[in-house]
């Protein structure tokens, strides 16, 4: 009995060394993302509150330090934390419409609106919020366009993916008897078949859209 005890005395510190290497780091990895994306959240809903009172441009900031908290989280995540990493890779985009990275944003959006629709396992809130924010890119992309002179025949398929995203989410929603939601999305897909009717002349005297 004596052997045996000294014996798995001697095991001891193998074994929390073992731990600290293997399962260990994963929970402080997973401690250290989860400290960055709540530093995140909370520069993104301080960002949301000085754009309401101050303009767009007053957050700027914040929405800086949200994107790189967002990038922070999304490193340390343990390898296979999909659905923490799509989450994080969704409001990372948000922040980043925000900061003049809108090609990234709406890059990213598209990329995981179809990573979720060919996952039978997604959160399907998670996939209405991607591609409600995929909607948004894509109607905020063809007002640039068409300001930029753009020919039609390449900001309409935009507005037309942005059309058709809204409709689908307002169907659902309605489907699921979310009327608040559904009636937010058939607001949003108006505004887009007016936007594609509007003439340049009249959208040019009118002031950007929020982000």
């Amino acid at each position: 009995m004596r052997k045996l005890l000294l014996f798995v005395w001697l095991l001891l510190p193998a074994g929390a060394a073992a731990y600290h290497y293997g399962p260990g780091q994963d929970r402080t990895r997973e401690d250290r993302a989860s400290d960055a994306a709540a530093r995140a959240e909370d520069c993104a809903r301080r960002a949301r509150a000085t754009a309401a009172t101050e303009g767009d441009a007053a957050a700027r900031e914040l929405w800086a330090q949200a994107a790189e908290a967002y990038e922070t989280a999304l490193g340390e995540l343990p390898a296979g934390s999909v659905t923490q990493s799509r989450l994080l890779r969704l409001e990372r985009a948000k922040a980043q419409m925000f900061l003049s990275k809108l090609p990234d944003a709406h890059r990213e959006f598209s990329v995981l609106v179809d990573e979720l629709e060919s996952d039978p396992t997604a959160d399907p809130k998670l996939l209405a919020d991607a591609r409600g924010a995929l909607a948004n890119a894509q109607y905020y992309r063809t007002w640039l366009m068409r300001l930029e002179g753009v020919p039609a025949e390449e900001w309409e398929p935009e507005i037309e993916a942005s059309r058709q995203n809204y409709k689908l989410l307002a169907e659902k929603a309605r489907a699921a008897g979310e009327e608040t939601l559904a009636q937010a999305n058939q607001e949003n897909l108006e505004s887009a078949i007016r936007l594609a009717r509007m003439d340049l002349k009249d959208l040019q005297g009118l002031p950007l859209p929020s982000q």
